[in-house]
């Protein structure tokens, strides 16, 4: 059997879905025709796989070069499409490309090229120009979250990708909101439009928008308070600027809330870092900008704290899509100063939050994460950090937590409780035969 032959049943198995949702049947539908397709649909709603799905069971296993360029605004986004790819096990080559990443180590992945190529515009028009990928035989591309691509100033490297691709004939766009308009440089064709974004309304049936009043135009105050009220349920609060992410988690750490931040300005194992303490409960809150805003597939957020007002309508729809994905509830609170009034694009219900006179810090989270100086480019699995951990740290299996392994280090949550002890056994202890470093996660 062909490595092309999975049939969707088989791929939905292998990601424990049931069924697609209906934006993913009309993109299976719709995408293998001959035109280029528009697809509209809600953060969270499963864009991804609507368009992998089709994509993956029409490449044609004659042709050894890349196939599909998927296109996105950051490294973020970029990571998660490859995971949900490898998680489809279709036995297809997949690999991506991105600033932060080594390039030689994508160098290496792409002399043999890979039927499918997904990395954010700068980084895949500077190995287009190396000549490290084979761009005659790419005929589909897909522009994922395109609308942020223009926005993040992306525009001449996305130009130079579409111009540099001669076997072009298929283009997908993808995004939550419409940009206003598409640029000639695209290409589009006469697209097919499927518009799912008024799904929006139906899935925010579970989404409660509230407003919460700061006495001070510094919302500082504020914010601590309502993350001593909202307690040990997981919140992302959203600032519109890098400097403003990084005081507001100080004031907060320093009073006794941990959290975590994150924006574009930091480095990559320190990005990681962040989300992974946040993904695996070693945080309950996570501080950053808009870049949290997209490609971030973190189930279970509880609140979305808008600090900052969001500077657009798609912004405000971007960030509250964080929480109240798949089914599940979650609220949004906009924190306004006295001279800020609610934006005129929320036109929902909007209910007014009257926080308690006693408030009590939060318990600290019962998880910790440990870094671990070795990952895949180092033939470390899940398996053996686990088997490690147990072994020689003494852990039992309902002491770790989620284990994350990237490419030259790894994150794995511990509980707390135990962390000094395991640390201990482990400090003189070889891993696959060798000395290396694990610590407390910084």
């Amino acid at each position: 059997m062909s490595q092309h032959k999975l049939s969707p049943s088989q791929i939905l198995e292998n990601l424990k879905i049931a069924n697609l949702n209906d934006m993913q049947q009309a993109a299976l539908e719709s995408i293998p025709q001959d035109k280029d397709v528009i697809l509209l649909s809600p953060t969270g709603s499963g864009k991804t796989l609507a368009f992998l799905l089709p994509l993956c069971l029409h490449l044609d296993k004659e042709i050894k070069g890349t196939q599909l360029l998927i296109v996105v605004p950051s490294r973020e986004l970029a990571q998660q499409i490859e995971k949900v790819f490898k998680s489809m096990g279709t036995g297809i080559k997949i690999t991506s490309c991105y600033g932060g990443h080594k390039r030689e180590i994508e160098e290496n992945n792409l002399i043999e090229s890979p039927s499918i190529i997904v990395g954010t515009p700068g980084r895949l028009g500077d190995h287009i120009r190396r000549e490290n990928i084979t761009v005659n035989t790419i005929n589909t591309v897909v522009l994922d979250e395109f609308d942020k691509s223009l926005e993040l100033g992306f525009r001449d490297e996305m130009a130079f990708i579409m111009e540099s691709l001669p076997a072009l004939n298929k283009r997908i766009l993808t995004s939550a909101t419409l940009a206003e308009e598409i640029p000639d440089f695209v290409g589009l064709n006469d697209p097919i439009t499927l518009d799912f974004s008024d799904a929006v309304n139906e899935r925010s049936a579970g989404l409660d928008i509230k407003v919460l009043h700061s006495a001070d135009k510094d919302k500082a105050d504020t914010v601590f308070k309502l993350l001593c009220y909202t307690g040990e349920r997981s919140a992302i609060v959203f600032c519109n600027h890098r400097e403003s992410v990084e005081r507001l988690s100080a004031i907060l750490k320093e009073r006794g809330i941990m959290n975590e931040y994150y924006h574009g300005a930091m480095e990559q194992q320190q990005r990681d870092a962040a989300l992974t303490k946040f993904r695996n409960g070693s945080t309950y809150v996570l501080v950053t900008t808009d870049l949290a805003a997209r490609g971030l597939d973190i189930p279970n957020i509880r609140y979305i704290i808008h600090y900052h007002l969001p500077l657009t309508p798609d912004s405000y729809t971007h960030r509250n899509g964080r929480t109240a994905r798949m089914d599940a509830s979650g609220t949004a609170i906009l924190i306004l100063s006295p001279e800020e009034t609610l934006p005129e694009y929320i036109t929902d219900p909007v209910e007014e939050i009257t926080l308690p006179e006693k408030l009590t810090l939060p318990e600290k989270p019962k998880w910790t994460t440990l870094f671990v100086a070795a990952g895949k480019k180092d033939k470390v699995n899940k398996i053996d950090i686990v088997g490690f951990l147990s072994h020689k740290g003494e852990l039992k299996k309902e002491d770790i937590g989620l284990v994350d392994v990237k490419d030259f280090f790894s994150f794995v949550a511990i509980r707390k409780a135990k962390a000094s002890n395991a640390l201990h056994l482990i400090k003189d202890e070889k891993l696959k035969g060798r000395r290396i470093k694990i610590a407390v996660a910084k």
